[in-house]
């Protein structure tokens, strides 16, 4: 009898709720092209073109979302320039109910954001006081026609724009 209760005393992992269904419709698989700003990689840096994709998959019964990304940059003569890659894991933090995500990139960047749905909005700002800091938005405001923007500040005040893409769905993976 001992053996039964203390495995009931264990906790269990949690059970994903609507707020990770209210989150889902931003991140499906999509592509897109665009531009990143001038600056927008830091000081001096140019105007380059971009052409990316993002494929999502749930994990631990669907608590978290992965978000894979690339992205090749390009000056505006067609010179390549870089392949941007970007792993960034979501979800619904309970205990402190909030989103949480996690962000790593091939710069060595990682960063840690909090979030929240505003109407047809979902935006992370990251946690930390540090400078500089990130801003990512998406907006699903028109049915099949999510946007997504990348700000940052470098002094914690002014938000300035680095990129920003309308996203093409992209067919479903089966199984």
């Amino acid at each position: 009898m001992t053996a039964i209760m203390d495995a009931v005393a264990v906790p269990r992992p949690i059970t994903p709720g609507p707020e990770m269904a209210a989150l889902a419709r931003f991140f499906p698989d999509v592509t897109w092209t665009g531009t990143v700003e001038a600056d927008g990689m830091g000081p001096g840096t140019p105007e380059m073109t971009a052409i990316g994709r993002a494929s999502h998959r749930l994990i631990q019964g669907g608590r978290w979302i992965v978000v894979t990304c690339s992205q090749e940059q390009y000056l505006l003569d067609g010179t390549f320039v870089l392949t941007w890659e970007l792993h960034l894991v979501v979800g619904w933090d309970p205990s402190r109910r909030e989103y949480r995500a996690t962000i790593a990139d091939n710069y060595g960047h990682a960063a840690l954001l909090r979030g929240r749905i505003d109407g047809d909005r979902l935006v992370f700002e990251t946690i930390d006081d540090s400078l500089p800091r990130l801003r990512l938005t998406w907006d699903a405001s028109n049915a099949g026609d999510l946007t997504w923007r990348n700000e940052c500040s470098l002094d914690g005040k002014e938000w300035s724009l680095i990129e920003a893409y309308r996203m093409t769905p992209t067919p479903s993976r089966a199984g």
